[in-house]
């Protein structure tokens, strides 16, 4: 009996015991749960902020619903001082600068994607740091550069003074373009490189790959990325105070001043009082419902591409 036991005990002595799992120690789970707490009270304060800057605009916007009314505040003259507080000249102007710097910046945008992503590393190298300085560049020197470069091109092209929607489109394009590229070469290289292969084993070139089939593939993405330029150009600020001329009313031509509710703002509000306050926050409101919707695009956008 004991010889039959004796094996058997080997046997088990010999046989590896399961490794018993490791339990994480309490400060470490401490730990854990701390970083968990903050990281959700970040995201919390991000969304709380926003929900606070939205109730205070419209709560200080309140007098365009009681005092003035709606069909005040969405006429065609502002004139705070005559008690007229129309904002569509001022929306009008902001929609002719955005639609028009699109125009310009998205070809450009694009078409900088298309060569960085396919472009060798070398090339990238001297492209792509240049490409990205563009983002970092303060709105003001932008400002700078059209007021001093561009409006005199423009005043002697027109034969106007330079101040108008032609000249902003050109500085907002600039402007946007880096986030139209950034954006676009992520969606290029998100594309399968056997669907290239497969256009290259079809007998298309190099372009007729690009144009038709890895452009339509991505354009979820560009779409994308157009939409967060267009967020870009239309609040944008500084920059368009110093070349648009600022005249809120509806412009004759490309060339004539105009003013966008961006500019408006920054123009009246350190002087601004009473009714002529509470307009100037109700620009503040459509601007942020307007980014809101863009926001709700690119969100929407997304989904659908994933």
């Amino acid at each position: 009996m004991e010889a039959q036991e004796t094996p058997q005990i080997e046997q088990e002595a010999q046989t590896p015991k399961k490794r018993e799992l490791a339990l994480v120690s309490r400060s470490t789970y401490l730990k854990e749960k701390a970083l968990q707490w903050i990281f959700f009270a970040c995201a919390f304060l991000a969304v709380v902020t926003v929900i606070l800057i939205f109730v205070f605009t419209t709560y200080s916007a309140l007098p365009v619903f009681t005092d003035i009314g709606l069909a005040d505040f969405f006429s065609f003259t502002w004139a705070p001082s005559e008690g007229h507080y129309g904002i569509m000249s001022l929306l009008a102007g902001s929609g002719l600068v955005t639609v028009g710097a699109l125009a310009m910046g998205v070809p450009l945008g694009v078409g900088t994607a298309v060569y960085l992503s396919r472009s060798p590393a070398s090339a990238c190298a001297a492209h792509q740091p240049a490409v990205d300085l563009l983002a970092g560049i303060p709105s003001i020197i932008y400002g700078f550069f059209g007021m001093v470069i561009i409006r005199p091109f423009i005043a002697q092209l027109t034969g106007g003074l330079g101040f108008g929607a032609l000249t902003a489109w050109f500085v907002l394009a600039i402007m946007i373009v880096p986030t139209i590229t950034t954006l676009t070469i992520d969606a290029l290289n998100s594309i399968p490189m056997g669907i290239r292969e497969a256009s290259y084993a079809m007998g298309a070139t190099k372009w007729q790959t690009i144009y038709k089939v890895v452009l339509p593939a991505a354009k979820l993405g560009i779409v994308d990325a157009i939409v967060l330029g267009m967020g870009r150009a239309i609040g944008e600020t500084m920059a368009v105070l110093m070349v648009v001329g600022n005249a809120p009313v509806i412009p004759d031509s490309i060339s004539s001043p105009i003013s966008t509710l961006t500019s408006q703002i920054a123009l009246d509000m350190s002087y601004s009082s009473g009714l002529h306050r509470s307009a100037l926050f109700g620009m503040g409101v459509v601007l942020f419902i307007i980014s809101a919707a863009l926001v709700g695009i690119v969100r929407l956008i997304s989904k659908k591409r994933g």
